[in-house]
């Protein structure tokens, strides 16, 4: 029958490899991942500011084209998808900080976790 010091030190191995597991599933981005990420958030950004520019002025264009009054439709709409690129943009740079949030808190929590009972 096992005794209690086998049966602790059966947990503490069985935390040992759970805590490796997790470790392995959620690696540590790299400096250059990070690197990478804020390049291609940049490069979101720039084409959601260009697509929305590029609709506005298309539209504009195609009502100017229609109604034959030049550049009152196309200076409009460009406004418009400029406003629109940059409220896109916007909502993109929220949506990245709440991911950023999220991410700094499960490590706070994981650091949490890690400290022997008792610490603060």
């Amino acid at each position: 029958m096992p005794t209690r010091d086998d049966e602790r030190e059966a947990l503490d191995a069985l935390d040992r490899r759970i805590a490796a597991a997790r470790e392995s599933a959620n690696p540590r981005r790299s400096v250059g991942a990070e690197k990478f990420s804020a390049a291609s958030l940049a490069w979101r950004m720039v084409t959601e500011l260009v697509v929305g520019m590029a609709i506005g002025l298309g539209m504009g264009w195609g009502l100017d084209s229609l109604f034959g009054s030049m550049p009152a439709f196309l200076v409009l709409f460009g406004l418009l998808g400029f406003a629109a690129g940059v409220r896109t943009m916007m909502r993109s740079a929220v949506e990245v900080q709440k991911r950023n949030e999220a991410i700094e808190q499960a490590e706070k929590a994981a650091e949490r976790e890690k400290a022997p009972p008792g610490a603060k």
